[in-house]
């Protein structure tokens, strides 16, 4: 990647053309040097006017990550975390994951405008464009060991549920174990990471990412039914404030989650649950089907399914959850 791109996109704007040489100026490189910079941006979902005498102006707005507002939108809760926030990141679990190991600090948070190798669950890719998903992992540490951790994933979603109704999102659901939907379309996804001695003390890195603004090209590498926060709002939030706000809760769930485990949050993730009460047919590996109703959750984090052969579990990571047509 160029190391000059991010900078020129920075200094570009979605209202009014700028000059080239003005911007090449400005970052103290050559015209050429800038021109070269600005080719690539396709392959970020990024796309670019250019006009002979006019300069370069964007085809759409960016909504760039702002530290201060990151910071403002925390509050009281700011003295917990340890924001960064980089142009790019190949994955910000895997960076952070690295950085834990290497003794981060507990609320260490790393956000990146891009994620070129973004991961979700079960191996799977997650893109977003430049600008256009809140995506970031906090690093969190634990007394108990990873078993005592089992139902994080369904605390964190109730965190991440209580932020976006807070910014005023609308019917948010979750999906076992760990999807973020609006009326049964993807919002947002996490992701966690443990490692740590089978008694504690154990880390977790919590990746999580929200649809912000996708374009039709992000849509249709994504093999589900998405939304996002454009689509959802007459004015969406900021990604800035959006972070703010999803750290925040972060901060108070986390603490309450390592004290009394998922009990206090059960009832309020039961009643988010997109798929509780209903049918529903579980795929399991080796293509093999299940098929019940969903009738709640585990002390361990297992979906309870009530099938034909009686109440069984299955645990997260083995499985995908999709509503019986």
């Amino acid at each position: 990647m160029n190391a000059h791109l991010f900078s020129g996109l920075k200094c570009l704007s979605h209202d009014a053309f700028r000059s080239g040489p003005e911007i090449a100026t400005t970052l103290g490189i050559s015209r050429a040097t800038l021109s070269n910079s600005l080719k690539d941006t396709e392959q970020f979902g990024v796309s670019i006017y250019k006009v002979q005498g006019r300069g370069y102006r964007l085809a759409k707005p960016l909504d760039w990550l702002a530290y201060s507002q990151i910071i403002e939108a925390l509050g009281p809760m700011a003295k917990f975390f340890d924001v960064e926030v980089v142009d790019v990141s190949p994955s910000t679990n895997t960076v952070l994951m690295a950085r834990a190991a290497s003794g981060a600090p507990n609320g260490a948070v790393l956000a990146a405008e891009f994620q070129s190798d973004g991961r979700g669950r079960r191996g799977r890719s997650w893109f977003a464009p430049l600008c256009g998903g809140v995506t970031f992992s906090l690093l969190w540490r634990f007394n108990q060991g990873a078993a005592q951790l089992s139902c994080l994933s369904l605390a964190v979603g109730v965190a991440v549920a209580r932020a976006l109704r807070e910014l005023g999102v609308a019917d948010v659901q979750l999906k076992w174990p760990n999807d973020i939907l609006h009326r049964f379309h993807k919002l947002g996804g996490i992701l966690i990471e443990l490692s740590g001695d089978v008694l504690g003390p154990t880390y977790a890195v919590i990746g999580i990412g929200i649809n912000a603004r996708l374009d039709e090209s992000s849509v249709s590498k994504i093999n589900q039914a998405t939304t996002d926060l454009a689509n959802l709002m007459e004015t969406p939030p900021s990604r800035s404030l959006v972070l703010g706000k999803l750290l925040a809760q972060l901060g108070v769930v986390l603490p309450r989650f390592e004290a009394e485990g998922f009990a206090p949050f059960r009832d309020e993730w039961l009643a988010l649950h997109a798929y509780q009460n209903r049918a529903v047919r579980m795929l399991l590996p080796r293509n093999t089907v299940e098929e019940g109703i969903v009738t709640g959750v585990a002390d361990d984090g297992s979906l309870l399914l009530d099938c034909p052969s009686g109440l069984t579990r299955y645990t997260v990571g083995e499985i995908s959850l999709t509503a019986v047509t």
